[in-house]
């Protein structure tokens, strides 16, 4: 009986300890999901990007425990010649692929960059549209003052393009450095009307209407995304790259009104 006893007990002891030993695989596991993945992550976005992007920030750093998202939202042909000049920044998500080449020509990329959503241009206007715009032609209207964005931005680029094909000329009251300086002429009442993106202008729906006009159609940008070569937080950067490209950022990112490639 007493012999009984022993080995029943060792054999609980056993089982004890197997248990203790899966328990631990399983921690280690979980920290494996996020190792690799902590300190600040310094991202240069361009200006469409500043919603979509401030929210999956947040998202990431609860996906990723000892995390912090920092943002630099600006023009992309701004935000390229930073990175060239040795700003500190891990990640670069550019509005169109011409200032993402002024960076990877450059040599400052990690790897080739992914083209993550697409994104259109409409017409904003101030909301109830008092002038009556209904395409591009609508803005050559004597009185109507327009913002657009500078040829070296992609949503000036963009502009550009989508007048060109329609055969429009007209003379903007301001050229702005990025699709929210634009945006924030209309939202203030100091222009009619601005050409911006669709995102932007659903983002900022309390204040403009974004009117579609078919020539956007021929002026749609690609977003490419890339971890950079002289990342601080190279682990960090590739993370946060990941993220963006996964069905959560695919999710956010759509609900904004961006397209997917």
């Amino acid at each position: 009986m007493r012999a009984l006893l022993t080995a029943l007990a060792v054999s609980a002891l056993v089982a004890a300890t197997g248990c203790g030993g899966n328990d631990t695989t399983g921690a280690q596991t979980g920290a494996s999901a996020t190792a690799g993945a902590t300190g600040t992550v310094n991202v240069f976005a361009a200006a469409s990007l500043t919603e979509t992007f401030t929210k999956l920030g947040k998202d990431f750093e609860a996906a990723h425990p000892g995390t912090r998202v920092k943002f630099n939202f600006a023009g992309s042909s701004a935000l390229a010649t930073q990175i060239n000049q040795g700003a500190p920044a891990d990640v670069f998500a550019s509005a169109a692929p011409k200032n993402m080449a002024t960076v990877t020509d450059a040599g400052n990329a990690d790897g080739a960059p992914t083209t993550f959503v697409k994104n259109q241009l409409v017409i904003a206007v101030p909301k109830g549209n008092p002038n009556g715009v209904k395409d591009l032609a609508d803005l050559t209207r004597p009185g109507v003052k327009v913002a657009l964005c500078a040829e070296q931005v992609p949503c000036g680029a963009a502009a550009k393009k989508a007048l060109d094909t329609g055969g429009v000329e007209l003379t903007p009251v301001t050229l702005e450095q990025d699709v929210k300086a634009a945006l924030s002429k209309v939202k203030l009442g100091e222009v009619d009307a601005a050409l911006v993106y669709r995102t932007d202008a659903k983002a900022a729906a309390a204040d403009v209407e974004g009117i579609e006009f078919p020539e956007s159609a021929g002026a749609v940008n690609d977003y490419p995304i890339v971890a950079l070569k002289g990342a601080r937080n190279a682990a960090g950067a590739k993370a946060f790259v990941a993220y963006v490209l996964s069905d959560r950022g695919k999710a956010v990112l759509t609900e904004a009104g961006f397209q997917v490639p």
